[in-house]
């Protein structure tokens, strides 16, 4: 199984070209478009139409950023073009926790380690319970309450998370390295907070209210609809989590395993997949997180019919099913 995966990889790799690059580009030209008419709208946001009109298109713009360019392009996903605008070490995204954070706890502890309790952070983000085989502690009863209240702002829990306060109680990082983040993450929110909430509001002079809600709705719009999908790929009931021990010594083919097993897919059409950042197709993702994510779609059905073959579960599902099973997960896990 590990060699038929390893290479429907290397015919993608092999087959990168025009096509994959004018993909890109035009999904960079539209989320530019998108941004540039949304802050223009929101500059005369005084008048309801334009309000909602420019919130609209920011929260689209916006969307785009994070899910089908800041992700993937920070998986390195477009590096193979040597175009240092949309490089993995250059691409800074709109969203609050520092690229360089979020490479590291993401792109290595979470893609090497899926879903395995007490490697994988990502498992319920160190706040929530999904695994029987994680401790509980009477404040997971909360933890259906504050799943929905992360939601809003899914991309500040993101950026505390990416700090590993965790790791330095642990004594897996030290207090410099830490303080370094802190610094990094100041930094990016200064940003982040100007830009939307003090720089475009007065540019937008008698419509700045307006305007700052409008990019307060796009943002809790984007973080909702980014919580949305990344839950839904990665909590379902019938996806599977691992302990330590299974882990050891495994094989190109079993940690192929892992990561189908760890992942759910779900369904839908082309805009869906544009906007979710391919990431309805979670399982192949996982399997082959560096490949143009354009290409998800077209190395699905072939994913999918190695796994029936050697009889792995494919988890897949329209979005409002497996929302429901993700929350199904979050409750069951909050009690003993």
């Amino acid at each position: 199984m590990g060699r038929e995966l390893d290479r429907i990889r290397s015919e993608v790799i092999a087959a990168r070209g025009a096509n994959d690059a004018r993909y890109i580009r035009t999904v960079i030209a539209v989320h530019r478009g998108l941004e540039a008419g949304g802050r223009l709208a929101l500059s005369v946001s005084l008048f309801p139409p334009a309000w909602c009109a420019g919130t609209a298109m920011l929260a689209v713009a916006k969307t785009l950023e994070n899910m089908e360019l800041g992700h993937n392009i920070l998986h390195g996903q477009w590096d193979w073009m040597g175009d240092p605008a949309i490089h993995s070490t250059t691409w800074e995204w709109d969203f609050a926790t520092p690229a360089d954070a979020w490479k590291r706890t993401h792109n290595h502890l979470h893609h090497t380690y899926t879903n395995v309790v007490g490697r994988d952070r990502d498992l319920g983000y160190t706040v929530l319970r999904m695994s029987p085989d994680q401790p509980w502690h009477p404040a997971h009863l909360l933890q259906p309450l504050y799943t929905a209240l992360l939601a809003p702002v899914f991309e500040w829990g993101i950026a505390l998370f990416d700090l590993e306060a965790d790791a330095v109680a642990d004594g897996r990082k030290s207090v410099r390295s830490f303080l370094g983040d802190v610094a990094g993450l100041a930094r990016k929110t200064v940003h982040q907070f100007t830009k939307d909430y003090v720089l475009f509001p007065l540019l937008a002079g008698p419509s700045a209210v307006p305007c700052l809600l409008g990019n307060l709705t796009a943002n809790a719009l984007r973080n909702v609809w980014a919580h949305t999908v990344i839950f839904c790929g990665h909590f379902p009931g019938e996806v599977r989590t691992f302990t330590e021990d299974e882990i050891e010594g495994e094989t190109r083919g079993q940690w192929y395993e892992r990561q189908i097993q760890g992942s759910a897919n779900i369904d839908g059409g082309l805009l869906f997949h544009v906007l979710s950042g391919n990431l309805g197709h979670q399982i192949e993702h996982h399997a082959f997180p560096d490949l143009p994510s354009n290409r998800y779609a077209e190395v699905a059905p072939r994913v999918r019919e190695i796994c029936a073959r050697y009889e792995l579960p494919y988890v897949t599902g329209p979005l409002r099913r497996q929302y429901a099973s993700m929350w199904g997960r979050v409750l069951r896990h909050a009690l003993p």
